[in-house]
């Protein structure tokens, strides 16, 4: 599937990795990882950690697909709010899941602390803006929820939000657990550094067009026709995943992005924070390590490439309005421009281990907004299930959830 177009900014600015070693013979594996993307990235590195023996496989060039027109945004909320989360799925679950969102960026600054390697990872605070009275609204009854469960979050009125951020809304929520990343620059890194000091595999381009489940896990096809035996499968494929699930379990939505050039650095917004709001689809902000401004949103359903491609001249023109209105001083002119497709569930929530009675094969789907948080809470997961160690994750984001 055609994952993304237009000219996204990370491969412009790490230089495509150079990686090219496809199957060209039959093999056998404990675990085929495929995928090799952000979250397969994160995936092979805890297996690799727990001394599992893997291999990766991507039918493109690595780490080209979504990751690559990825906007690394790293924050605990969700898409769908605390507050009408518990609702939708009750407050146990609902606090569990902002809990372990939490937690899991911490844990991806403690992945590139282990391999001694910064893929321009910031620690940041994040803004959400209400949009209108009745994101006001939503946002008193958020306020109240984090604060209930103990969950980082200060309220701005007009006049703070003014003051501190320079910031024209009817209220916002803030917390300084927010982060960002180059994530193409991680995962890249990831592979690599297991490639030298553990012996992971990793086979690009490479696609799998086949598989069999057999008594001792699975046998993969290739386009090419090697067979490769493997005693489990993780499929990390983002919503191309899709052909190896039994019924679909997400939808799919188109987004734009726009970066600019560079500006002086006392032009940026203060504290560079990550900046999004309660209007659905909502349009959201960051900053680069090279004083670039990032900008998307304006998402429309998901039909085909060639309908999403033709609305990419019209969405710059309305993100470029969108930023315009909130930072008017701020001079945005375009560097570069794409637009890409994601997947989205009901709850907000990934779809993380093995379809209830395929034990063998396991998911690492981390749809919606917070895909790297929930890659990394999907990898730490699924080494547990290989491991034989309980892990209480999968009752809220495993496939048999009862809500």
């Amino acid at each position: 599937m055609d994952l993304y177009s237009g000219l996204p900014y990370w491969l412009i600015k790490n230089q495509l990795i150079n990686h090219y070693n496809p199957l060209k013979a039959d093999m056998r594996v404990d675990v085929a990882i495929i995928g090799s993307g952000i979250t397969g990235a994160l995936t092979a590195h805890e297996l690799c950690g727990a001394g599992i023996d893997c291999a990766v496989f991507d039918k493109r060039t690595v780490a080209t697909g979504s990751t690559a027109a990825s906007t690394s945004l790293l924050q605990y909320e969700i898409d769908v709010p605390l507050a009408d989360m518990e609702r939708l799925i009750g407050t146990d679950a609902a606090v569990k899941a902002y809990q372990a969102s939490l937690q899991a960026i911490a844990d991806i600054e403690n992945v590139f602390s282990q391999v001694n390697h910064n893929p321009d990872f910031s620690r940041i605070s994040s803004i959400y803006l209400a949009s209108n009275k009745k994101g006001k609204r939503l946002l008193e009854s958020e306020l109240t929820a984090r604060q209930k469960y103990g969950f980082p979050v200060t309220w701005l009125d007009t006049d703070e939000l003014w003051k501190k951020h320079r910031l024209k809304a009817p209220a916002a929520l803030k917390n300084t657990e927010a982060a960002q990343m180059d994530c193409y620059r991680g995962a890249t890194y990831l592979l690599n550094y297991h490639e030298r000091r553990n012996g992971l595999r990793v086979f690009s381009p490479t696609e799998i067009r086949g598989y069999q489940e057999t008594k001792y896990g699975y046998d993969l096809v290739t386009a090419d026709g090697f067979r490769i035996q493997a005693k489990y499968v993780v499929i990390a494929a983002g919503f191309e995943a899709g052909y190896f699930l039994p019924r679909k379990v997400m939808d799919l939505d188109s987004t734009y992005v726009l970066i600019s050039q560079p500006v002086d650095e006392d032009q940026l917004w203060p504290e560079r924070s990550l900046i999004w709001e309660t209007r659905k689809p909502y349009f959201y902000m960051r900053t680069t390590s090279d004083n670039r401004m990032m900008i998307g949103g304006v998402d429309i359903p998901y039909k085909d490439a060639e309908r999403r491609d033709r609305q990419l001249r019209a969405k710059v023109e309305q993100l470029k309005q969108k930023f315009g209105k909130i930072y008017p001083d701020i001079p945005f002119e375009v560097d570069m421009a794409w637009c890409g497709t994601f997947s989205t569930t009901k709850d907000g929530l990934p779809y993380i281990g093995s379809w209830p009675g395929k034990n063998r094969m396991f998911f690492a789907l981390g749809y919606g907004g917070n895909g790297i948080t929930f890659s990394m809470i999907a990898a730490q997961v699924i080494k547990h299930s290989l491991l034989g160690k309980d892990d209480e994750r999968i009752k809220i984001f495993g496939f048999d959830r009862s809500y």
